[in-house]
């Protein structure tokens, strides 16, 4: 029965790495042109319309231009996010955490570790979907060789881990809300006659969504700082600064391109995080 038991939770833990990387691996594919879309309202703070215009001048040849650098972040993001979380959680209560704090702990402790192995992967995808760097970086070998024939005095803020603070901060909040927040929002769409994988939809759209919103001015910051490559590039401050000055100082014109963000959100969180507890449904030791 011990072997029988330790078995299945070990095919429980791998599927939950596997199903993390293959969801995320779709729905960031299938939501690309909305994300470069958001991006573009970012950087240029412009309307959607303005934003969709630019790029059907560019055609569709250069849509998915930046895919790649996203699509790898994207896996390993969803593998850690689903893969790590219990095993962190076991840690945490190894140490007598309190259950409460449990799944908010853990997520800012996966989110630290998504923003260590993540942000060389967004500072590229960054650089690819500015339109203004085509002609310098006509692909992701050409960002990765730009940073690895970097002179060695050249300053770290400016380099492939260029805005990693605000990313720490960014997704350590993120996925602390998340994980803190899934179980408790899918338990109360829990309703009589729903399919089961309703409500785990339901709450990962709603949370992908509130948080995606909450932490949207620090994507913009990330996006104005690591569009950018050259040396002495500005510091978080100036970046910032100058950024709030494009919006006239208008919060409405800082979210530019949150409304597809909850559209975007919607459909990656709410998928990634049913089809997760689908599978934890299914492969969960007796």
């Amino acid at each position: 029965m011990e072997n029988r038991t330790t078995s299945g939770w070990s095919c429980w833990r791998h599927s939950s790495y596997l199903i993390g990387a293959s969801s995320t691996f779709l729905s960031t594919v299938f939501t690309f042109p909305i994300y470069k879309t958001i991006f573009r309202q970012q950087l240029h703070t412009s309307t959607v319309q303005v934003a969709v215009k630019q790029l059907k001048r560019e055609g569709m040849k250069q849509l998915f231009r930046g895919l790649a650098p996203p699509l790898m972040a994207k896996t390993v993001q969803g593998t850690l996010l689903f893969g790590t979380q219990g095993s962190l959680q076991n840690l945490l209560l190894g140490v007598n955490t309190p259950g409460a704090l449990t799944p908010a702990l853990s997520g800012c402790l996966s989110g630290a570790i998504e923003a260590v192995l993540l942000v060389p992967f967004e500072r590229m995808q960054n650089i690819l979907q500015d339109g203004r760097n085509t002609a310098r970086f006509p692909s992701a070998a050409s960002v990765v060789q730009e940073f690895w024939t970097y002179n060695t005095n050249q300053n770290f803020s400016c380099g492939i881990y260029r805005g990693f603070s605000i990313i720490l901060v960014r997704n350590a909040l993120g996925s602390a809300i998340f994980l803190s927040c899934k179980e408790p929002i899918r338990d109360l769409l829990s309703l009589q006659g729903l399919p089961s994988w309703a409500p785990s939809l339901g709450s990962g759209s709603f949370i992908g969504a509130f948080t995606s919103l909450v932490l949207y001015p620090l994507s913009v910051l990330v996006a104005n700082m690591q569009a950018e490559v050259g040396k002495d590039l500005p510091s978080v401050r100036e970046v910032a600064k100058t950024v709030w000055k494009n919006c006239g100082g208008r919060v409405s014109l800082l979210y530019r391109g949150a409304s597809l963000i909850i559209v975007r959100s919607c459909v990656t969180w709410g998928v990634t995080n049913s089809i997760h507890d689908t599978l934890s449904r299914q492969h969960s030791p007796k």
